[in-house]
């Protein structure tokens, strides 16, 4: 590591302190690999970086012209591709809750949360990259950590990263739910990791190259990430914060690891990200929302928006939050 670098070795250090594991030097071949890989902005990024695009020749941005967040990858012509598209996926569920698993040999896990799980046939596909999406208080941290949880009861070595809590929050809020974080973090089978996100976006071309590696040498089953919300409002600029959000998610996928990110709702549309970006880069989305009846009565619902490769329910169904963690009622209707 250069001189330049070493201001940024607080990531790994943070890290390392929580999990209590000691941390590999890296060997030739990764240093070589660092060596040869291309500079940041020489890397190709279908959202651009503001001096180079793959849209600049005149080529649609699936997320809008000139940095703007409007626009739509289907503006040019939507029927056509509606018709030859197999499903809402592109190939997945019709919109049908249907009995027969999906046929595929991709290796899957569960959520861990009930009634949710039996809403996606044959679960998850293993290393997908999903992201919780809802309001202040529709439960997306306890979402987070109870799917770590389920994980951790099947043997499964886990991380949680945190830029909204401290790590002793953290820690509270697991074990007033009975899920023994405390003897997971003593085992070496969990790291809860607390990062200032201003020091995280400062320091996030280190992260990129540095996560794949330390999430390899935890062996790592599943990571959440909570909240990529704060790390999308560190750029003010739509194209800059389109191109790291892009080569972030781009970097968590090579670290091989299922990961959950969480988000916070668009004030105006709570089916979409507060900055709309992050749905389109992660192969599930579940949304997490308030819906009020006539009659004003406030109830929790959650809503499979997609998952890649697996068949799932469309339908919007209640949830509550008690100390046992979130349980989704798949057989009760909104009201």
């Amino acid at each position: 590591m250069s001189d330049e670098e070493g201001d940024d070795d607080w990531f790994e250090s943070a890290f390392e302190g929580d999990t209590g594991t000691e941390s590999s030097e890296p060997d030739a071949d990764s240093d070589t690999a660092s060596a040869e890989s291309p500079a940041e902005d020489e890397r190709d990024s279908p959202f651009g970086d503001g001096e180079s695009s793959l849209f600049d020749d005149g080529g649609d941005d699936p997320f809008g012209a000139s940095g703007d967040d409007s626009g739509g990858l289907f503006d040019d012509d939507f029927a056509s591709a509606f018709e030859s598209a197999s499903g809402p996926d592109g190939g997945g569920s019709d919109g049908e809750f249907e009995d027969e698993d999906f046929d595929s040999d991709i290796p899957r896990i569960d959520v861990g949360i009930d009634g949710l799980d039996r809403m996606i046939q044959g679960g998850i596909p293993e290393r997908h990259l999903i992201v919780t999406v809802g309001s202040a208080g529709t439960g997306k941290t306890t979402f987070g950590l109870q799917f770590l949880h389920h994980g951790l009861e099947r043997g499964e070595n886990c991380v949680f990263i945190t830029l909204e809590q401290s790590h002793s929050a953290i820690m509270d809020t697991a074990n007033d739910r009975g899920w023994d974080f405390d003897e997971y973090e003593a085992s070496d089978q969990l790291a809860v990791v607390d990062l200032d996100p201003v020091e995280m976006a400062n320091s996030l071309d280190n992260i990129r190259g540095e996560l794949p590696n330390l999430v390899e040498d935890f062996d790592a089953d599943r990571l959440v990430l909570d909240s990529v919300s704060l790390l999308e409002m560190m750029y003010d600029s739509p194209a800059k914060r389109r191109t790291e959000v892009f080569d972030f998610t781009r970097s968590l996928k090579a670290a091989g690891v299922t990961t959950m990110l969480t988000s916070e709702a668009s004030e105006d549309n709570p089916y979409a990200s507060r900055h709309g970006i992050i749905e389109y880069l992660t192969d599930a989305v579940f949304v997490l929302q308030y819906v009020r009846s006539e009659t004003r009565e406030t109830r929790l619902a959650v809503e499979i928006q997609k998952i890649r490769n697996a068949n799932h329910s469309r339908e919007t169904k209640p949830y509550e939050i008690t100390m046992d963690g979130i349980s989704v009622y798949q057989q009760a209707n909104i009201f």
